[in-house]
């Protein structure tokens, strides 16, 4: 659990050298990279119509549909190993990735083949009418799933949306079996709205008409918004509270801790106290599923609970023999619980931390969440995407706290890392693609 993740990752991704491009390998990446200059554009209008010259394979998936600000991956984690467990063919559908895009289409929690990739988009690129507009590389990757989860007669998907909800391209099922709101929080503010009330409106958008809804527990104006979509569209409301900790720690299978929810005790995998609700999360949607007539026994609640993996969220690790917390979290909710979990672990002690940020987030506030008086800053850039100037964030860092023992800018990653991972604890933080770059860059060097 807190050092065989590299190990784990190779099985679960690539069987073969991170550095291997084999030949469906690149001309998936090439056949995505045509889109990439599309950007991302909300609306269903494209998917739908790319769907239908498929013949319509998401009306063939039975799925659950899962949004939130933050956790909403950790949910579809829990689910889909959960349904696994239960003897179902399961697909999972999430982004983004770390490493590569075979991660984000999985089925029993087996990654895509490049092979089946290439050959899902080819189908979906033949399906793009000259007449029609051009769909977005999102659009088009998840038109590919819809394919290959209909191909493959999965028994149930669980899908993650990428952004928002209402205009996500994940939302052309009218009739799905549950949908899960997890959090919601003040992330993509400039495509969703500068309010929790704004945000919630488009993460409600997933509420379908008589169909069960799970919801964490949100902030009062959130939770306003989405009780009101709710009735609206009859549709039943489930409010989860948080799981409660096992006081004996005497679940088998149990790496850290057990957690305790309507009725059911199982082990807590993934760390930090946000996976209580998290989990409760996935639980109460299990339990949705079995008034539908789904089989799952609590056993299998208990099996799925203790398998699941979800790398690159408080993942302890090492580097060069030297201990390393990892965990994305790029926007001020994830940092808060970050921050919390860091203060429990190592308490009354300074933090190093090694960040680096993309342009679109909220700095200041993910900033003033994690850092303390005495606590070391290294930022570095986030390689391949649109990332802050790691001088920015400096300015940024010592204005919320003037106090920092040290604050150093660095060039890239492997500058960094031995100068960083030198005082501890040193967490890896601010952006899952830099968590991915590390994965991808040093994962092959680890002997663990």
């Amino acid at each position: 659990m807190t050092t065989s993740f590299f190990c784990f990752y190779r099985i679960m991704v690539n069987p073969t050298s991170f550095n291997s491009r084999d030949s469906c390998q690149q001309a998936v990446e090439s056949q995505l990279q045509t889109y990439a200059r599309f950007g991302v554009d909300l609306g269903l209008e494209r998917i739908e119509l790319v769907l239908a010259n498929l013949g319509n394979p998401h009306h063939r998936v039975p799925i659950i549909h899962v949004a939130g600000s933050n956790g909403k991956g950790s949910v579809c984690a829990y689910l889909s190993a959960v349904l696994t467990a239960a003897g179902y063919r399961t697909g999972r559908y999430t982004s983004p990735h770390l490493i590569n895009w075979t991660e984000r289409i999985c089925i029993d929690d087996q990654p895509i083949s490049w092979a089946d990739l290439q050959t899902n988009l080819a189908a979906v690129e033949e399906a793009v009418s000259s007449a029609d507009p051009i769909p977005t590389q999102f659009e088009i990757f998840t038109a590919a799933a819809w394919h290959y989860f209909a191909a493959q007669q999965v028994d149930i998907a669980v899908v993650e949306v990428g952004l928002g909800g209402r205009l996500d391209a994940t939302n052309v099922c009218d009739r799905p079996l549950a949908t899960v709101i997890v959090s919601i929080s003040r992330d993509h503010w400039q495509r969703l709205g500068n309010t929790l009330a704004k945000i919630a409106r488009e993460k409600a958008g997933i509420l379908k008409l008589g169909v069960a809804a799970i919801a964490g527990p949100l902030p009062p104006d959130a939770a306003a918004v989405v009780t009101t979509r709710a009735a609206q569209l009859s549709a039943p409301l489930h409010w989860v509270t948080p799981a409660t900790t096992v006081p004996d720690h005497s679940i088998p299978g149990a790496a850290l801790t057990a957690l305790h929810y309507s009725g059911i005790a199982y082990p807590q995998m993934l760390l930090g106290d946000h996976q209580r609700v998290n989990s409760a999360c996935a639980i109460t949607t299990i339990q949705v599923l079995r008034q539908q007539g789904w089989k799952i026994s609590d056993k299998s609640i208990q099996q799925g609970m203790a398998s699941v993996r979800w790398p690159g969220r408080l993942q302890l690790s090492q580097w060069q023999g030297q201990a390393l917390l990892i965990d994305g979290a790029h926007n001020p909710d994830a940092a808060k619980s970050l921050r919390r979990y860091v203060d429990s672990t190592y308490p009354n002690q300074a933090i190093t931390w090694l960040m680096g940020m993309l342009t679109t987030k909220d700095h200041t506030e993910v900033l003033q969440a994690l850092l303390r008086p005495a606590d070391r800053l290294h930022l570095v850039p986030v390689p391949g995407h649109l990332s802050a100037e790691p001088k920015d964030l400096s300015a940024i860092a010592h204005q919320v706290c003037p106090a920092l023992a040290h604050c150093q800018t660095h060039l890239d990653l492997a500058a960094a890392l031995p100068v960083a991972i030198q005082t501890q604890p040193t967490v890896l933080c601010g952006s899952l693609y830099l968590i991915g770059h590390f994965y991808e860059r040093y994962a092959a060097e680890q002997a663990i």
